[in-house]
Formats: structure tokens, sequence, C-alpha cells
């Protein structure tokens, strides 16, 4: 594994670097606040206290997010101190708490899946779009090296959507220290007579990371931090080349970019973890030497039939996954599947899958059912009324919005400022025919 090499250790223009790449990504004299990931660490202490500073000069609020994950017994005492910093520095700042049982093994994976679901909701709820992180230079550096040691852990990005789903819809993260070293951080820390906080899980070898952080400190890795990752290649005429129905089925290409497709798998499929690795692989492989087949994966059926590629929600993967039939509440979204966002303007509706209720839905819903492939059918929605007859694919009472296109075009880097981040609008009605363009 080859690294490169980047200085650290210099505080001269870091807060002029870091407006630079604020204002390149994010919303002035705006209301909403910027979130912020703060967790009392030296890099999030420094992120916090120069974008409190960029935020007074752009008119913004920013809100600081702390996640106390209960695995150390000071951890109370390390959420006050950043309630206390972020306060200090001018920021609103709101304290989370990670409760239920935790994992014996997988605890570090946990810990992770559950500060971002715990950040996202918070973040989302206070209507920010964008959540700050302090991710360094030093961090993708680690990354990288997990990686090639047998690490499934993914690239860290300057700009990507949350990874917490459906929690972070729409909710981009960003890391403007990025291409910044660590020391060169704790330094500016230092030379502003700042505190902060250092866990001692970043010392303790029973962790992939804080081992990785150890390697690099060797003498011959020290300097050895790659640079940011630039931006994915795959730009908008990835996610043109996925097609997408009302009824939340994709036509694709067979020489669609492998990133793209697994990126499409896991939006229809309405999942969180794209499908990686052979089975992946041998997809690819049979798209491009242009079998005639069918096959399910990541919770999506994929039909390929001549220059056609349909991808749809399986309906037998659903009904194997899908809990009982969610109650909608007036005035507040519901996610169902993963895949579509219900709200109800009247009480009493709930929302649940087709599969086993076709033969009772109304004629007309029937026949626009019939338009669909039939492995696709059962995994639509349908509305179950109040009043008990029978269930139907829409009404007026209640609006409903597809997640997935917007999900993808997202994930694969075509939205790059905060002003583009426009939630997909909401329907009452079914569209029709499959494909409109």
């Amino acid at each position: 594994m080859q690294l490169t090499v980047a200085p650290g250790g210099r505080t001269g223009g870091l807060q002029s670097r870091l407006f630079a790449r604020l204002d390149d990504r994010l919303t002035v004299d705006d209301d909403r606040p910027v979130a912020l990931a703060l967790s009392g660490g030296g890099d999030s202490i420094a992120l916090m206290r120069m974008t409190a500073a960029w935020a007074q000069k752009r008119g913004r609020p920013v809100l600081a997010l702390t996640v106390d994950h209960g695995l150390n017994p000071d951890s109370p005492a390390w959420t006050r101190f950043a309630g206390e910093a972020a306060q200090a520095a001018g920021c609103a700042w709101r304290g989370l708490v990670w409760t239920g049982d935790k994992p014996v093994a997988g605890l570090t994976a946990a810990a992770r899946g559950a500060r971002h679901r715990l950040i996202a909701e918070a973040a989302r709820a206070a209507g920010a779009r964008v959540v700050l992180m302090a991710h360094t230079a030093d961090d993708a550096a680690e990354a990288d090296l997990m990686r090639a040691e047998g690490s499934t852990l993914g690239r860290v990005r300057e700009w990507a959507p949350s990874p917490a789903w459906p929690e972070g819809r729409g909710l981009m993260l960003l890391r403007p220290l990025l291409g910044e070293r660590r020391e060169t951080l704790r330094a500016w820390l230092r030379d502003q007579g700042a505190d902060w906080i250092e866990d001692p899980a970043n010392a303790d070898p029973r962790f992939g990371r804080s081992r990785a952080r150890r390697r690099l400190a060797e003498p011959s890795l020290q300097d050895a931090v790659p640079p940011p990752e630039p931006a994915p290649a795959i730009r908008a005429e990835a996610a043109a080349g996925v097609r997408f129905s009302a009824e939340g089925l994709a036509q694709t290409r067979r020489d669609i970019d492998a990133r793209a497709l697994a990126t499409a798998l896991v939006c229809i499929g309405g999942g969180s973890t794209p499908p990686r690795g052979e089975r992946l692989e041998r997809l690819i492989r049979r798209l491009r030497a242009g079998e005639d087949f069918a096959v399910v994966l990541c919770g999506t059926r994929v039909e390929a039939e001549r220059r056609t590629v349909l991808m749809m929600r399986e309906a037998g993967e659903l009904a194997r996954t899908a809990r009982a039939d969610l109650a909608l509440v007036p005035g507040a979204e519901t996610v169902w599947d993963g895949r579509f966002s219900f709200e109800a303007l009247a009480p009493g509706w709930r929302v649940g899958a087709a599969r086993g209720r076709l033969a009772q839905l109304p004629a007309s819903d029937r026949a626009a059912l019939g338009r669909l492939p039939p492995a696709a059918r059962g995994a639509q929605p349908v509305l179950l009324r109040p009043d008990g007859i029978g269930p139907v694919l829409a009404s007026p009472a209640v609006r409903r919005r597809d997640l997935a296109p917007e999900r993808l075009r997202l994930a694969l880097g075509e939205t790059t400022h905060e002003d583009d981040l426009i939630a997909p609008p909401w329907r009452n009605a079914a569209e029709a025919p499959i494909f409109r363009d």
C-alpha cells in the first residue's frame, strides 16, 4: 500500500481554509441551523469553534450534537464538557444518549450506527440539512489502512449522504477538515488556549481504529497521510441511466457503472447497506454478457431480458422482513419499507403491503397494478381505510413521497451544495404510465 505525504502542524490560514470550504457548500443568511457532531475531542472542538466564528459572519445558527454512548463511566462528564464548550462558543447544543442493550460483538460498528441515527434524527428535527463532521486526513489514512488489512469500512468523503437510513434521508454530511492534519488542529487549539478531551479508547489496541492509529504513528509512516478523497467520478449521467417509475420500479442499462448499480439496488430495496463483493461482481458479469435472467440482491429483484433491465422491490423479501401495518399519524411523516414516506391528512389510516390483498383492491387499482411486472405487484404499498372497507392504492387524505430517486441522486454525488437539497414532492395519487418521462 502506498500512502502519499501531506505536511501537518501548520496553523497559519487554517480558519480561512475552513471558511472557504464551508462557503463552497453551505447557504448563508438562512434560519435553518447547521448541525455539527461534537464529541468533545480535539478535532470536533476545533471544528465547532471555527464553525461558530464562520456562522456569526454568515448569519447561520449552529446546533452542536453530542452523543453519550454510555460505554465509559466518564462519558456523562465528557458530554457536559462538550455542551459547555458549545454554549461558550455561541452554539445551540443538545445531548443525545444511546440507550438499550449494547452488543458484545461488533460494538464499534453498532456505536457508530447509533451515533449516526441519533444525530440524523436530531438534525432533521431541528430543520438542518447538513451535518458537519470533524474527520481529518489522519482519519482517512487510518480508514485506508484498515481496508488494506481487510476491513469493509467505506471511504471517508468530504460530502456524502448520512449513512443512517431512513433516519438520515435528505441529510448530507460535510467533512471540511478532511484535508487537515490532526496535529494542526491541536496546535491551533493550543494557540487559542482551548481544552479538549482525549478518549482513552483511541489508544485501546482492542479496536481496529486504534491499531491503525498506532501503526501510522511509526516513524516510517508518520507523515504518510493521503489527500482528501476526490468527488466521485460518477456524474449526472449515471443517475440519468436509472429511470424510476411512480411505483418505485427502475429501468437501467446493461453497462451501468458498478457503483451506480450497487447504490440503485440498495435504494430500490429500501435497505441501508449496498451489496459488495462476489455477488455484485457476478451480477455485473451477467449483465455485461447479455444473459437473460432474474436474481434477487439486496432486497431488489433484477430482471434482465434482451436490452431491458428492470429493478424492483422483491415482494417475497418484503414479506419476510416487513413488520405489521404502520399507523399514520396526521401531520407526521412515516417511512414505509425504506422506500416511501406517507403523511395522513386525517386520522385512522394505515399503510401495508399489497401482497395478500390484491384481490381486495378496487377494480381500477387492480388494473393499475396489472401494468406492473407480476413480481412487483405484491411489494406495492396500499392504504387501509379507517372505515375498514378494503385497501386502496391512493387517497386524497394521504400524501405519498417516493424516496429512492432522490436518495440515488444524493448518493451518486449529483448534489454539491446545501441549496440543492430539496425534498421530493408529495403526491396524492399513483401516476401512469410506468417510466413516464
